[in-house]
């Protein structure tokens, strides 16, 4: 399986609860925080609701 790197480039101060609780899901608590996870389409579906927070790099 396909390995993604995702890392946070952006706050999630006023951001909606949703999104946060998303950021959480996915490892992401700190700004410039990365995290590996498998290209999964779950994980692809919540890298996509808040991929204004966050860059995206294969592995």
């Amino acid at each position: 399986m396909e390995k993604i790197k995702v890392t946070q480039v952006r706050s999630v101060i006023g951001r909606p609860k949703k999104q946060k609780l998303t950021m959480i899901a996915l490892g992401l608590t700190k700004m410039n925080k990365t995290v590996e996870h498998n290209a999964t389409p779950q994980i692809l579906g919540m890298i996509d609701k808040v991929r204004h927070l966050v860059k995206i790099e294969n592995v």
